[in-house]
């Protein structure tokens, strides 16, 4: 349902073309994942929903994958106004 949107996403995050939010910089030293992890999360993962940013009415997507030591994650990404890549938030499951 999702694929087209996926593999947009994967590929901002295989060009390193993505934004990290203060607050996915604070969540990921809380559960002691990485870049790397994050990256592999994305990468590995499936598209769970779409969701509505209470905010900006923007579409944004919370995705399922693992990290790089199979530790299970939940990432929320979205694309901003100028279409760049931003990752909202990650937490373990």
């Amino acid at each position: 349902m999702y694929d087209r949107i996926l593999a947009r996403i994967q590929e901002h995050i295989r060009q390193g073309e993505y934004i990290l939010t203060d607050h996915v910089r604070d969540e990921m030293d809380e559960d002691d994942f990485t870049l790397y992890d994050l990256e592999q999360g994305i990468l590995s993962g499936n598209i769970l929903e779409r969701q509505r940013d209470r905010v900006t009415r923007e579409a944004k997507y919370r995705i399922r994958g693992t990290a790089t030591d199979d530790r299970e994650m939940e990432i929320i990404v979205k694309f901003n106004f100028n279409r760049r890549l931003v990752i909202i938030t990650v937490y373990e499951l």
